[in-house]
């Protein structure tokens, strides 16, 4: 199994700041994919998401994610132990829609040129006015597609790099 490499708490404290200085966490539905420890969407609810999806193939991961959450927002929550085009593929079939997606894919495995697409693919998860926020590696160039990237900001060796549809996040 690979290891798992969790969002450093730098820029998990830093993601979090963006959101709620742009108002896009208070009562928010929140999807986490490649969640790994599920940090990042715990983190979400925590600051006031009105919901967290997890997405993590790995189903020993899922399950650890599912322990993780704590028990006032297991309610809030849903943990898919599925790869990630039929999560969203399973996503999409039954209507649900997102305010804020987060990935953070393994670093240098070339999801860097097939995130956006895949995403692009299923934009009816990302409801109007959301936002993408892509992990990544400082040193990989990101495939955009149609998506315009708002900004990007870099932390050590990561960047966020942000994505609307209507390009909200200024």
């Amino acid at each position: 199994m690979k290891n798992v490499r969790p969002t450093s708490g730098k820029l998990l404290l830093a993601l979090m700041s963006i959101l709620e200085s742009k108002g896009k966490l208070n009562n928010c539905s929140f999807l986490d994919l490649f969640a790994g420890t599920g940090r990042v969407g715990i983190e979400a609810l925590k600051r006031g998401a009105g919901m967290a999806c997890f997405v993590e193939t790995l189903k020993n991961r899922a399950g650890e994610i599912n322990n993780a959450i704590p028990l006032e927002y297991k309610e809030f929550s849903t943990v898919l132990a599925l790869e990630l085009r039929r999560a969203l593929s399973w996503l999409a079939k039954r209507g649900v829609i997102f305010d804020v997606i987060f990935a953070d894919p393994p670093y240098n495995e070339g999801w860097n040129k097939t995130l956006v697409p895949i995403l692009e693919k299923n934009h009816s998860l990302l409801k109007g006015g959301g936002v993408f926020i892509y992990e990544h590696s400082a040193r990989e160039n990101i495939e955009h597609g149609t998506w315009k990237s708002a900004e990007s900001r870099i932390y050590g060796e990561s960047a966020l790099t942000f994505f609307s549809k209507e390009n909200l996040i200024n």
